[in-house]
């Protein structure tokens, strides 16, 4: 039987964990974040967010270490929790990961159009008021066939694409950062709530951290590559990895927050839903720079969707593999050493899924926030019980609890209806078709004969 390829090194694991973690929401969606919470609500948002998931960082880190196994959430628990569970929470992270894959497909459209005003033409249909134009489509439509023959390719080509487009990226990000800094006004911060009165910062606070889970999720996406670590691979490198991943997308989030409030008065981005390169552009008088952050987001774009379609590929095939869905999830090309079924099945759902267009975006953030609470979930309270027992790893269980507690929190954020910024109808039907076509694959699955 073919396995998959063993040729990653910490640098790969620290550039899909950051590269899964960062997208373009950065600039597509400055003016719904500064909305919420106004620049230091945005800003105390995902720095909160970043130390508030430090101990589940942690947690994964030394279950990696521990249990190399591209299944992660499923294998962490298995033996731990019981079986149901352990398939519902790795399922749910499925969709934490295969979710962003059309939500990139449909941004690059989104993305293009700043620099190519043509592709807004040729409109298809209305969804939920959005148009879906014919061009951007196509370049979804495009954009998920190019990342699937990647992968198809092989970890070595979608691991070197991963490194040259994360440090292209954080290069320019350093370069219009500096300048932003260098020429804006503080003057533009104020106010820095985007809610008065009292209470008014922490709900400001509150309706950010509501979709941070969703924009940090990405560093624990290195488990899903563990079983393809070069030989020699040492496993305490999963951990720096993890750290180093969270610890950089969580600064990335607040300076871009700080910069782009700080060039241009952040109430007229709101009002204008001025995306970030706009911003940019009226504050330098610059469209050159304009582009210069639109070619910073294209690298963004397409290395968070790679990153994402393979932690979700691996993720299938650690569940097929179990014999919980369909097996030939688990299937490996003999030449490529991936998950071939694994990767045509998320690539048909990546492109049928962007069918719903510039609609998907917002929404999107928000389901991916419960699903990703769900997995951390698990994977904590996997390592409490796994630490209790002999033989099990070892380490101080403290931040395991509170990075249960926090997975929790997140999840009550999300399902409590008094709770600003709670679900949606629509999420939870979503939400619901999802789980729904997990149980529907797990009855379905081929049951082994008994001898």
């Amino acid at each position: 039987m073919a396995k998959l390829q063993k040729t990653l090194t910490t640098v790969e694991y620290f550039t899909f964990g950051f590269g899964t973690m960062v997208g373009v929401g950065w600039l597509v969606l400055m003016d719904d974040w500064l909305g919420r919470g106004g620049p230091a609500g945005a800003a105390l948002g995902f720095l909160i967010g970043g130390l508030l998931l430090a101990p589940i960082a942690v947690t994964y880190g030394r279950l990696v270490r521990e249990v190399p196994d591209a299944g992660a959430e499923i294998a962490y628990a298995e033996g731990a929790l019981p079986p149901g569970a352990s398939f519902g929470a790795a399922w749910a992270m499925v969709l934490a990961y295969a979710i962003v894959c059309p939500w990139e497909a449909v941004a690059v459209g989104n993305l293009l159009a700043r620099v190519f005003p043509g592709l807004n033409s040729v409109p298809l249909y209305e969804l939920a008021g959005k148009e879906i134009y014919l061009p951007r489509l196509v370049l979804g439509l495009l954009l998920t066939l190019a990342i699937a023959v990647l992968n198809l390719n092989g970890i070595k080509p979608s691991g070197l694409f991963q490194d040259v487009m994360t440090f292209a990226l954080l290069a320019i990000f350093v370069l219009f950062t500096a300048l932003g800094f260098a020429h804006g006004n503080p003057a533009n911060w104020r106010p820095a709530f985007a809610r008065e009165g009292t209470g008014g910062a922490a709900l400001s606070i509150l309706l950010v951290l509501q979709v941070v889970p969703y924009f940090l999720t990405g560093f624990e996406s290195v488990g899903k590559g563990s079983e393809e670590a070069r030989a020699g691979f040492d496993p305490r490198g999963f951990g720096r990895a993890i750290l180093l991943a969270l610890g950089i997308g969580a600064a990335f989030y607040v300076t871009i927050v700080a910069v782009v409030s700080y060039v241009f008065p952040w109430r007229e981005i709101v009002a204008g839903h001025i995306g970030t390169e706009k911003a940019f552009e009226r504050a330098f008088s610059s469209a050159p720079l304009a582009r210069l952050i639109v070619l910073a987001a294209f690298l963004s774009l397409v290395k968070i969707m790679n990153g994402n379609f393979v932690a979700g590929t691996r993720l299938l095939f650690g569940i097929g593999k179990r014999g919980l869905v369909h097996p030939s999830l688990a299937r490996v090309g003999s030449r490529s050493g991936t998950p071939t079924v694994a990767i045509v099945a998320l690539a048909v759902f990546t492109a049928l899924a962007s069918l719903l267009g510039d609609a998907l975006l917002v929404p999107v953030s928000e389901v991916g926030s419960l699903a990703a609470g769900v997995g951390w979930l698990s994977a904590c309270a996997a390592y409490l019980v796994r630490s209790s027992r002999a033989g099990g790893p070892k380490g101080p269980r403290a931040l395991a609890a509170i990075g249960a507690v926090v997975a929790a929190l997140i999840i009550a954020m999300k399902v409590i209806p008094s709770v600003p910024g709670s679900f949606t109808p629509a999420e939870w039907t979503a939400f619901a078709v999802w789980a729904l076509l997990g149980l529907a694959l797990y009855v379905a699955r081929p049951r082994r004969s008994r001898a």
